[in-house]
């Protein structure tokens, strides 16, 4: 995201994000199975929510479209003003690079590219110019403490160490919303819990984060949590916003 973009996005009105009746079917043979039945959530500017759901409920299919990486059945989905329930792949795909920081589970870090490189990359799709790259990377993966680590590849680094590249990538680009996919799944008791401190700093510093989760010990890290099940939100949703 340019600065110009951001300076935009930051001075959109309202909340960062509004969905209103989202349904999402999928074809099973002749018939038409339906995953998520009118979903309703609004999520406030600098808020870090939490969506609690077993496997199955269909968190999975809300994380997708939440990240612009799936559209709706039905419904109308905003994102910082701007209706993207029924745009194709290529609006989709620009709505991701400007709007949306991804954080995974299994990390997604290239193996050949060392940490400098990895947090660069969404700046490359994004043209942004090979100094102002180089300098953005380290400072972001100075911000997740990681300044001793520019150089090292993922498999010189620990699972904790590998996730907080993955954040600093996923924040390098200045999204308005950070999306989180199980990130604490891969890892171990004690360094999940000092990624969730980093993800408390994070928000702390006014970024918006979705994080989609499992588990209610993780899920309580966030300041609010939505539970689906059975692809409705059960609570948390808009009627507590």
């Amino acid at each position: 995201m340019n600065s110009s973009t951001a300076r935009a996005a930051a001075q959109a009105p309202g909340p960062l994000l509004v969905m209103q009746g989202i349904e999402k079917s999928y074809a099973m043979g002749s018939e038409l199975q339906p995953v998520l039945r009118g979903i309703d959530l609004t999520l406030e500017r600098g808020e870090f929510l939490s969506i609690l759901g077993p496997s199955g409920s269909g968190k999975s299919t809300l994380m997708n479209i939440i990240g612009c990486l799936d559209v709706p059945t039905a419904g109308s989905y905003y994102l910082n003003g701007v209706d993207v329930s029924g745009m194709n792949e290529i609006q989709l795909s620009r709505i991701r690079s400007k709007e949306i920081g991804f954080v995974f589970q299994s990390f997604q870090l290239l193996k050949r590219l060392d940490a400098m490189e990895n947090v660069e990359l969404g700046l490359i799709y994004a043209h942004v110019k090979p100094k102002e790259r180089k300098q953005t990377a380290e400072e972001m993966l100075v911000r997740v403490g990681l300044q001793d680590k520019l150089h090292h590849y993922p498999n010189q680094l620990s699972g904790g160490q590998q996730q907080r590249v993955a954040i600093a990538r996923a924040m390098a680009t200045n999204p308005s919303l950070l999306l989180a996919d199980e990130p604490t799944g891969a890892l171990d008791q004690k360094t999940g819990a000092q990624v969730m401190e980093l993800f408390h700093e994070i928000n702390a510093g006014g970024r918006t984060i979705v994080m989609i989760t499992h588990d209610p010990g993780i899920a309580a890290h966030a300041g609010r949590i939505a539970t689906i099940l059975d692809g409705l939100l059960t609570h948390g949703g808009a009627q507590d916003a």
